[in-house]
């Protein structure tokens, strides 16, 4: 049975931005991360993602609730011995080169060994950056500081990754790099709690996601459950020379029109009445982008 790494019950953080003014970041938040579980956490910017995530790293405290990571309370310094975490916009000391960054964050893990030095340009050679292994951080763009902060909590051997927008800044060959890291971390049973605003990479890697809006969190879904929260939409394609209302015109007197399941009898009946002849009604599944949008815009 998988133990359960982080555990949030409750959870509530305001802040009293002026005398007349409080503002509630979470309200109430509970769910919990298991051991070998890729989690993804969404939502639009303000959400309360990030002040989740400090909480659980422990730059900031909640005004109430309980947070833990692998069983111990998040105050406790010792609950984030195996934990590694990258910000969304890493500080790193610039004076240092990436290998010194990578030797230093192996000492604070209490990483031993004869070989350290060929772990740690392993871990820059697959980042894409073990040819700047010697160069100051300062000379690097967003990009690379940010490769070289991942490579950092991964070659620390974490038992959980937690990462606040860990694909930002990097280009698309980049993000198509480092998620290949993250999924194969995973794969190999490490634990990663993650944020991010690029749905394909959240669909692509979590087993399991939560959607928060507005300090709430609104659903905890796996990727096979989004047609419950999103239903499939239909892709119909006719052919007949009268137009129809809802239809795009197509080459060849073709007319395309997209509807959802409840409402797909009653388009294929306008097509009968329109003297169409059907070509095709495909289903499209639900994506993570649907559900996502679902939920912010139900306010």
């Amino acid at each position: 049975m998988k133990s359960t790494v982080i555990e949030i019950r409750s959870l509530q953080k305001a802040y009293q931005e002026k005398p007349w003014k409080r503002v509630e970041a979470l309200r109430g938040i509970s769910f919990e991360v298991n051991e070998g579980e890729a989690f993804g956490f969404i939502g639009p910017n303000g959400a309360g993602k990030t002040t989740t995530i400090k909480i659980l790293t422990g730059n900031i405290r909640a005004t109430d609730g309980n947070a833990s990571l692998f069983g111990k309370p998040v105050l406790d310094p010792a609950s984030r011995r195996g934990m590694a975490y990258v910000p969304e916009n890493p500080y790193l000391y610039d004076y240092l080169t990436p290998l010194e960054i990578l030797q230093m964050g192996g000492r604070m893990h209490g990483l031993k060994g004869a070989n350290l030095n060929d772990h740690y340009m392993s871990w820059l050679e697959r980042f894409g950056i073990a040819h700047v292994a010697k160069k100051h951080v300062r000379q690097f763009s967003k990009g690379m500081t940010q490769r070289v902060a991942l490579a950092h909590a991964l070659a620390c051997k974490p038992r959980l990754l937690i990462l606040d927008e860990p694909l930002s800044g990097l280009d698309p060959i980049g993000r198509k790099e480092v998620s290949d890291i993250l999924l194969e971390y995973h794969q190999q049973g490490g634990t990663i709690f993650f944020s991010s605003h690029i749905l394909h990479d959240v669909e692509r890697l979590a087993d399991r996601f939560g959607i928060i809006h507005k300090g709430v969190l609104r659903a905890i879904n796996t990727p096979l459950e989004l047609g419950s929260i999103a239903p499939s939409s239909y892709v119909v394609v006719s052919e007949g020379s009268a137009p129809l209302a809802s239809a795009i015109p197509q080459p060849g007197q073709r007319w395309l029109q997209q509807t959802t399941q409840d409402q797909l009898w009653e388009a294929l009946d306008r097509l009968h009445q329109a003297g169409h002849r059907l070509i095709e009604a495909k289903p499209e599944g639900a994506s993570l982008e649907q559900a996502f949008l679902k939920y912010v815009q139900e306010d």
